[in-house]
């Protein structure tokens, strides 16, 4: 699988001189699933938002494979889905999800092809002219990844975007988000807390200790998608959960 980017020996250290992140090392394939799991404060967010260009890399360097963009910007390539929904109240689920695209200059008319194929994948193409308020949490959560997968991008980051959600619409998003990135053959990094979560969606977990922030284990899932809820009664996907809990476990215990 070729490298779609790289972390190298990236350091995050806050100006009250917390560090972060310490030496990280991680190359992420293209097209595929990888999860960060680990304590809270161990850096999996900080680490997303510095992907993402949201926050600067103190120090070693993120790089990208292919030099396609010589100004080493790759914003257009990335889409964010954050704990929250983040949906704008006052208007529709069809202008919300226009949004990107909107700012990228493409009309309302000609973003409607793209805009209504997305709310059909994510399965709100009835809700197009509803607005946030009137949707439950899981369909929120719905129309965020709408938008954030209505312009395409190669790379997906997830920042814990089922964690407030019930355990039944938790699995539905899970096997939806699943369907999209074997859809779309995109790239997806995604935080969360659950090993039983990280074990079902992806194809590695990269485990973290906490203070400061840095990896202690690279774990392959090689179980075949698509996935489906029947994988979770398996006794591999036991095995897998087993194993992934025990390398969680001395995540906590490798406080310095």
């Amino acid at each position: 699988m070729s490298t779609l980017l790289e972390l190298r020996s990236v350091e995050k250290r806050y100006d009250n001189g917390t560090l972060a992140l310490e030496g990280v090392n991680l190359a992420v394939g293209k097209h595929e699933f990888v999860s960060l799991l680990g304590p809270s404060g161990c850096g999996k967010s900080t680490a997303l938002k510095m992907i993402a260009g949201l926050s600067p890399v103190t120090a070693g360097s993120i790089v990208w494979s292919d030099h396609t963009d010589p100004s080493g910007d790759h914003a257009k390539d990335i889409s964010f889905v954050f704990q929250e929904p983040t949906l704008m109240p006052w208007t529709q689920v069809f202008d919300n999800v226009w949004l990107p695209l909107r700012l990228k200059g493409v009309s309302r008319q000609a973003a409607k092809p793209q805009i209504d194929a997305v709310l059909s994948k994510v399965g709100l193409s009835q809700f197009a002219h509803v607005y946030p308020r009137e949707l439950s949490g899981g369909m929120k959560m719905r129309v965020s990844i709408a938008r954030a997968m209505v312009t395409e991008p190669r790379l997906l980051l997830m920042d814990e975007p089922f964690a407030a959600l019930d355990e039944m619409t938790r699995f539905k998003l899970n096997n939806d988000t699943l369907a999209l990135w074997q859809a779309k053959a995109f790239t997806t990094i995604f935080v969360t807390h659950s090993v039983y979560e990280s074990v079902y969606l992806s194809n590695r977990i990269i485990v973290m200790a906490a203070r400061p922030g840095r990896i202690i284990a690279d774990i392959a899932v090689n179980e075949a998608y698509p996935r489906t809820d029947a994988f979770r009664n398996t006794p591999r996907y036991a095995e897998l959960c087993v194993k992934v809990s025990t390398a969680l476990q001395k995540a906590g215990d490798h406080h310095d």
